[in-house]
């Protein structure tokens, strides 16, 4: 005893030093290892914004919050990959907004005080999303007790409380952005002048005849571009040339495919268990023992079934075969196994209790059986609902679920409400907790059907899945450089598959599952590398880094190609623009300077300053922005457009007159406050310059 009193005594001491040991031995790793200051590791950081370096654990924090919002709304307790996705983007979204328009909003001084938010959630103007929340769906009427008995409550339910500091955090964003948008919408100003310049544009227009010289008449011998011309206006136009942090990859698939022995072994198995499939009685039983697809149990109506059997199902007895037959890659054989008549949907509500940290499954049971008693006495479901359910896509309309057709539920809630009688109150147990319902519906009843389908999947066994992964080894193997990569694909006659301009965060590749592991090997991996086997679904994919791009300028060598063409082309419109001056000094008419070009004139009949296109031209801005600015019966001089040299006469003018342009300004004040909020973001985060992390964690 004296013994182990000495170590109690002691054990803080020793703790304290063995803790002080490993912390430094990990600080000091750390900082030998990745070359940091101690200050200023980066490495948990998902995001810089304005030049704030933003924590990994802060952006996860707020993954988690919206996923916990979203299966409180759905009840879902899993999430899709699509929906995990979409909740993660919408948590960047937040993110940057509260960085980049919460400094806004301090240096402006833009607050929501405590009245004003009182105001929106319980005073005399209610906010909408409160106001939608708490509405009563029979009546449309707004519900304050509703309100006011769920912010009594609430703080005895961490969801709950969870979920209104999620609205209340909304409601307070909006209520901030509207602040902001107001003071920019008012310093918004049109001018007379203004107003009157956007009416000529929107509503005069000219006609106009024109001929072209195409820049396809001259041959591209006359009109030779240097190495060095090209470089010098790389050097002057470098800003055109932008690119994004990319990658290019090409890579091969192999897929994982049944063999002929894995379809002959399916159909073998099927065809041997047919007898004993028809003359078991326990065919339920049977069906989940035995098939790959378990015995669902859901009635079917008459349409519901697939065409291979939906007929045969509906005319038979109790107890008929059909099959085998093969549908969607499984060999299978259809039994019928029961005829009901049952309705086609019903109408319930429920308040759902979940047992969890704060309630025992006991203690669960105990509360539904004492709401039910009390929905039995005749107790509003609907307040009570609103107050316990847990269940906040339906709770908030007083447990309506609305009309719903068989099988859209859980088995257990689908199969209590399908044989109750209208009226009846009744506890369901399910994987989310207890409901207590009220059937308040049924539709009429037809004739509906249960099917034993048993079920044998055409799939790859392990042996063809071995010899896929050889295959796909070998060839990562044997080829582990770019040159042989691309050359095996060629004499191997394999099908190479591209995927260009990937960016960091991508998580998606055109037919491949989930490749998000793909993409950040490309973006680990240098120009030219060669990847390991990666499986995604049923394909072994092997892939190389083509182009590695960079943020920034493109190289010349890139955008070379590109700047010939753009310096052809000017050097065509000098030679056209030559000979057409010197036409015209000879005097020529508008009809006589075509002629003498070989070519004819053409009309351009109503056209405005905002015309996207001329007839028999095509898109011509240029030419567009002369046409109407000039007077009327002159000949232009050569206009280069983006086809070729346009030689042009305005025939007539079309100048509405207007005194009063007060609709116009309006109008265009209108159109500018509809975009400020937007452009103003947009330049902020601009200027905030946001380096995205993202595809390091995700």
């Amino acid at each position: 005893m004296a013994t182990l009193e000495k170590i109690r005594n002691r054990a803080g001491v020793l703790v304290a030093i063995v803790i002080g040991l490993a912390l430094f031995a990990f600080i000091l790793g750390d900082i030998l290892g990745s070359g940091t200051s101690l200050f200023t590791n980066t490495q948990f950081e998902i995001a810089e914004i304005g030049g704030t370096s933003v924590p990994y654990q802060e952006f996860q924090r707020k993954i988690d919050n919206l996923t916990e919002i979203y299966k409180m709304n759905t009840g879902e307790i899993s999430l899709s990959s699509e929906i995990y996705e979409s909740l993660v983007e919408q948590a960047w979204q937040q993110l940057t907004n509260e960085y980049i328009m919460g400094r806004e909003y301090d240096r402006l001084g833009i607050v929501v005080g405590s009245e004003e938010l009182f105001d929106m959630v319980q005073g005399r103007n209610i906010h909408p999303i409160v106001r939608q929340i708490f509405t009563d769906p029979n009546t449309g009427m707004f519900n304050e007790n509703a309100l006011m008995q769920f912010l009594r409550n609430m703080n005895q339910d961490g969801a709950s409380l969870a979920y209104w500091l999620f609205v209340e955090n909304e409601i307070l964003s909006e209520r901030k952005a509207i602040k902001y948008n107001n003071l920019l919408q008012n310093g918004l100003y049109v001018t007379p002048l203004q107003a009157k310049f956007a009416f000529n544009e929107n509503n005069q227009t000219v006609d106009f005849d024109y001929f072209v010289q195409r820049y396809t008449e001259i041959p591209d011998s006359l009109a030779i571009v240097s190495e060095k011309e090209m470089r010098d206006y790389y050097k002057r136009n470098k800003d055109d040339f932008q690119q994004d942090h990319t990658r290019d990859i090409d890579y091969v698939a192999f897929d994982i495919l049944p063999s002929t022995d894995d379809d002959r072994e399916a159909k073998e198995w099927i065809d041997n268990i047919l007898p004993e499939f028809t003359a078991i009685e326990e065919i339920r039983q049977f069906t989940n023992l035995n098939s790959d697809s378990p015995y669902d149990g859901r009635n079917y109506a008459f349409g519901e079934l697939s065409e291979e059997i939906n007929d045969f199902i509906f005319s038979a007895r109790v107890g008929d075969v059909y099959g085998p037959y093969k549908e969607d890659n499984s060999y299978k054989i259809a039994r019928l196994a029961e005829i009901n008549f049952i309705p086609d949907s019903v109408r319930a509500r429920h308040i759902l209790i979940q047992p969890g940290e704060a309630m025992t499954q006991e203690q669960a049971k105990v509360k539904a059986d004492s709401l039910l008693n009390l929905v039995q006495r005749g107790s509003n479901f609907e307040f009570l609902a609103i107050e316990h359910s847990e269940d906040n896509g339906s709770r908030f309309n007083g447990g309506d679920l609305g009309w719903f057709p068989e099988g859209m539920m859980v088995k257990p809630f689908n199969d209590a409400c399908f044989s109750a009688k209208k009226g009846d109150k009744f506890i369901v147990e399910t994987q989310f907790g207890f409901h207590i319902v009220e059937l308040l519906d049924r539709s009429r009843e037809i004739k509906k059907v249960q099917v034993a389908i048993l079920e044998r999947r055409v799939e790859p066994s392990s042996a063809t899945y071995q010899r896929a992964f050889l295959q796909a080894s070998a060839f990562a193997g044997n080829n582990n450089t770019y040159e042989k990569f691309q050359e095996a694909i060629v004499n191997d006659e394999l099908s190479k598959r591209i995927a260009n301009n990937l960016l960091p965060a991508d998580n998606r590749i055109a037919g491949l599952e989930s490749p998000r592991e793909l993409v950040r090997w490309a973006f680990n991996s240098k120009e030219k590398a060669v990847s390991p086997v990666f499986e995604f679904g049923n394909r072994f994919v092997v892939a190389t880094v083509a182009k590695v791009r960079e943020k920034g300028n493109q190289p010349f060598e890139d955008v070379k190609d590109e700047i010939e063409i753009i310096l052809r082309k000017e050097k065509k419109a000098e030679i056209i623009s030559a000979k057409l001056k010197e036409a015209i000094q000879s005097g020529a008419s508008f009809e006589e300077l075509a002629l003498k070009f070989d070519t004819t004139v053409e009309n351009a009949p109503e056209i405005g300053f905002t015309s996207f296109s001329i007839l028999g031209a095509g898109i011509e801005p240029k030419v567009i922005a002369y046409a109407t600015t000039v007077e009327a019966n002159k000949i232009s001089d050569p206009i280069v457009g983006e086809n070729g040299v346009y030689m042009l006469r305005v025939t007539n003018i079309d100048k509405p007159e207007m005194i009063d342009y007060t609709l116009d300004r309006n109008r265009l004040r209108n159109n500018f406050v509809s975009r400020v909020g937007f452009e103003a973001y947009e330049a902020l985060k601009k200027i905030a310059n946001i380096k995205d992390n993202r595809s390091k964690f995700f």
